[in-house]
């Protein structure tokens, strides 16, 4: 069973109301960007709105990663429905959703527009730039601990140089390596029943 932080926030004794579950989300959806999303939507449901613990965003963001679509909104979805069940679910991913949204329709008119520009083309780079930025902090941050585990790094590495080395298909790296990340982390229960079995005498 996994040890709590010493320095992580407790967890609020009552879970938010859907209205302030969509402004918050909303408030994410609409002032920030590319990969900081995540570390973002840590931010406010861990550590500012005391929502959940590291632990179970952390345990959010796994489940959020394996499913279909994109990772901010599985999380959204997954974290909202923890809170207030179907209709905080709901309420989270609107508001990731819907100012972003509008945001976007009106950047992309812009971009239409003034896409030649090269001041444009400059912003852009350091918008890329700054989107590496981010997916670094996001990594440390919310996996960090995970660089420092043995089994961990057993998967780690091989996923890194699968996919971003050798360019091995995301759907074939699961494929390899999620039964034996599944089967090396098992709960004790399941570990300690084989032995059990094992060891009764036959009758």
């Amino acid at each position: 069973m996994p040890q709590p932080i010493a320095n992580e926030p407790n967890v609020a004794a009552s879970p938010p109301s859907v209205g302030k579950i969509f402004t918050a989300f909303a408030l994410i959806g609409i002032s920030s960007f590319g990969g900081g999303l995540v570390a973002y939507l840590r931010d406010v449901v861990v550590d500012r709105e005391h929502w959940l613990t590291g632990e179970e965003f952390l345990g959010a963001l796994e489940i959020g990663q394996t499913l279909p679509g994109l990772n901010s909104t599985n999380v959204a979805i997954i974290v909202g429905r923890k809170l207030r069940g179907p209709r905080g679910a709901a309420a989270a991913a609107l508001g990731l959703i819907l100012p972003g949204m509008a945001v976007l329709i009106v950047l992309g008119l812009l971009y239409v527009r003034f896409h030649t520009n090269p001041d444009v083309a400059a912003a852009l780079a350091g918008v890329a730039a700054a989107a590496v930025g981010l997916l670094l902090q996001v990594t440390l941050k919310i996996g960090g601990r995970s660089f420092l585990r043995p089994k961990d790094l057993m998967f780690i590495i091989p996923t890194f140089l699968m996919v971003g080395v050798f360019h091995v298909s995301l759907a074939a790296t699961l494929f390899l390596l999620a039964p034996i990340a599944i089967w090396l982390n098992r709960p004790e229960s399941l570990k300690k029943k084989a032995p059990a079995h094992a060891s009764d005498p036959e009758r």
